[in-house]
């Protein structure tokens, strides 16, 4: 029977900017499939005109939604999340829910301090008015650009935009940027248990969102665990990475770990 993956999403794309990453896996002999977050609708489009039932979904309603989802799968499966899906896959692995996780410009744990000039502008989009921390939020092309495709051309950078990008709920970045003050942050992850399957940080150099020193401080938070944490850096690669013309490379990085591991 082929091994499950889970492609997790982040804050402003859709569950279908996977696709590529779906058919590769598939040629490998996985099964992927790369459910969207509660409230995503089944496309693009769609998901555009119905931002309400995108807004205020928090960390731990994502985290039951694809707890569910692995919960009918016949065994644990490989997750591999990008940004806030990079978290969520790193809580699922915690709650030995999976075999082994791959966490891509993953957004920050519980414990992670440093906070780069570059999210607070990327994530200032959510930020600027209190009440987005029950709304879904868009971003404009240019947001985008900064955000996420500053390692592109602007005109790949805008082909992205239009191609991928839906409203986000604000709801999980208020979290993300409450959790050292909360003892009981949603945004925690049992960095500590020993029992994990294997887990990928990878980190990108250009990466205005989740700068490098982000991730590298996330490694440090794993420091108590004995199971497997690796992480690789693309040093010229930005937010992007997962959904522009390079993501192929980071999927053959990811397929070359898991296989080492095994799995």
């Amino acid at each position: 029977m082929a091994t499950p993956v889970l492609f997790i999403h982040g804050l402003w794309l859709h569950a279908s900017s996977w696709g590529s990453w779906e058919t590769r896996f598939r040629d490998e002999g996985y099964a992927p499939q790369a459910p969207g977050w509660p409230g995503d609708a089944e496309t693009v489009p769609a998901s555009r005109q119905s931002p309400e039932t995108i807004g205020d979904h928090g960390i731990d309603d994502v985290v039951a939604h694809f707890a569910a989802i692995i919960d009918e799968l016949p065994e644990p499966p490989i997750l591999i999340g990008h940004s806030f899906g990079g978290m969520i896959a790193q809580k699922l692995l915690g709650q030995d829910l999976a075999r082994a996780a791959i966490a891509i410009d993953a957004a920050q744990i519980k414990g992670v301090l440093p906070l780069p000039l570059s999210a607070l502008r990327a994530t200032l989009p959510v930020f600027k008015n209190p009440a987005n921390k029950h709304r879904a939020v868009s971003l404009t092309a240019e947001q985008f650009r900064f955000a996420f495709g500053n390692a592109v051309s602007e005109a790949e950078s805008d082909e992205l935009f239009e191609r991928w990008t839906i409203p986000a709920p604000g709801k999980p970045l208020f979290e993300a940027a409450a959790a050292n003050f909360d003892p009981h942050s949603p945004a925690k992850v049992d960095t500590e248990n020993q029992s994990r399957g294997p887990l990928l940080l990878i980190a990108s150099g250009k990466d205005n969102t989740v700068p490098e020193a982000v991730t590298r401080a996330t490694l440090k938070q794993y420091r108590h665990s004995e199971a497997v944490t690796d992480l690789t850096t693309f040093p010229d690669r930005g937010h992007s990475l997962t959904i522009d013309s390079g993501w192929a490379e980071i999927a053959e990085t990811c397929l070359v770990w898991l296989k080492k591991q095994e799995l």
